[in-house]
Formats: C-alpha cells, sequence, structure tokens
C-alpha cells in the first residue's frame, strides 16, 4: 500500500514534471493532480508544497546548482530535476519532515519512475544538500 505522503510527493513532483514541459500551464495541471486527492489534509499539504515551491523556485534551482559536480542545472532530466526540486523543498523549507525520510522517498520515487542511476544521482545531489543546507534541528528528528 502506498503512504499518504508518496501519493503527494508524487503528485507534487508531476507537477514539477509539468512545468518543465510548459511553464506556462503548470497551475491547470496542479488543479487536475489536486481533483485526484481524495483526502483533504492531503488536499492541504498539496497545496502548499506547490504554492512554496513555486515561490521559493529560484532560490531553490541555486541551491540545487550549487551541488551539481560536472553537470549543469539544465542537463537534468525533467524527472530528475522534479525529484531534485521536491526533495531541496523538503530538506530546507519543511522543518518537520526528517533528512532520511525525504532522501528514501526521492530515491525511491527516482527509481520507480527512472532508473537505478536515477536513484544514485538523486541520493548523491542531496544528500551534499542536506548536510550543507538543512536547517540544523532536521538533525535531530
Amino acid at each position: 500500500m502506498v503512504s499518504k505522503r508518496r501519493i503527494l510527493r508524487e503528485a507534487v513532483m508531476r507537477v514539477l514534471f509539468q512545468y518543465d514541459f510548459n511553464p506556462d500551464d503548470y497551475k491547470n495541471f496542479a488543479e487536475l493532480e489536486l481533483k485526484k486527492i481524495s483526502d483533504s489534509s492531503l488536499k492541504a499539504d498539496f497545496q502548499r508544497y506547490v504554492r512554496a515551491i513555486f515561490e521559493n523556485l529560484s532560490q531553490i534551482d541555486e541551491i540545487i546548482s550549487r551541488y551539481l559536480i560536472n553537470w549543469s542545472f539544465e542537463r537534468i532530466s525533467y524527472l530528475e530535476r522534479s525529484l531534485l526540486r521536491l526533495g531541496t523543498y523538503e530538506l530546507v523549507f519543511e522543518p518537520n519532515v526528517p533528512i532520511e525520510v525525504t532522501l528514501d522517498e526521492m530515491i525511491e520515487i527516482a527509481k520507480k519512475y527512472g532508473t537505478e542511476e536515477s536513484g544514485k544521482f538523486i541520493n548523491g545531489v542531496l544528500d551534499k544538500i542536506a548536510k550543507a543546507e538543512a536547517p540544523s534541528e532536521k538533525f535531530n528528528l
């Protein structure tokens, strides 16, 4: 059985993925994803995540770019970019989500939708971001 948080993360990932294809239409796509979610608390979390990620997107992308070694941000696949954005958001802006949970979830979603290599790439970048950018209190969760 898929957890509620996994449903949330995959829905947000799909919105971020769609954003790379058509930046002007992501809000419509977010509305479609929202309609698929039946749990009211999950709907609220989805809306909060999407709103906060897009409000902080340039900062999130800047953080990711700092930890890419031998990669340019533009070269990253849409799937991996979506997961890096979501993972970075959780690591830096979601105080109650443990680092290990974010890393594990992003790796598992990467493997589900991408390849084994996608999971390794996501893990490598997000691990660096967690160590350098996550608030210190997250290390005690």
